[in-house]
């Protein structure tokens, strides 16, 4: 853990959310996020995205990762 509290992957996972937002104005799907932080397992990725969620660092509109928002 780093003073942030999360992990680096959790860093990595948001970080990739982040830029994928602001190059595109709608967030990643599973795979792409999967991609850019080097995890093959969408279930992986689900998983670390759902921390964040629960951390109030994201949130969804829908079901779909791909509808998820940052929260400062």
């Amino acid at each position: 853990m780093n003073p942030t509290g999360l992990s680096p992957r959790q860093e990595a996972v948001l970080r990739a959310v982040r830029e994928w937002i602001a190059e595109h104005g709608e967030g990643p799907s599973v795979r792409v996020i999967g991609a850019r932080v080097g995890l093959s397992s969408t279930s992986s990725v689900a998983y670390q995205l759902g921390r964040l969620e629960v951390l109030g660092l994201i949130s969804r509109t829908g079901r779909r990762w791909q509808t998820c928002r940052l929260h400062p």
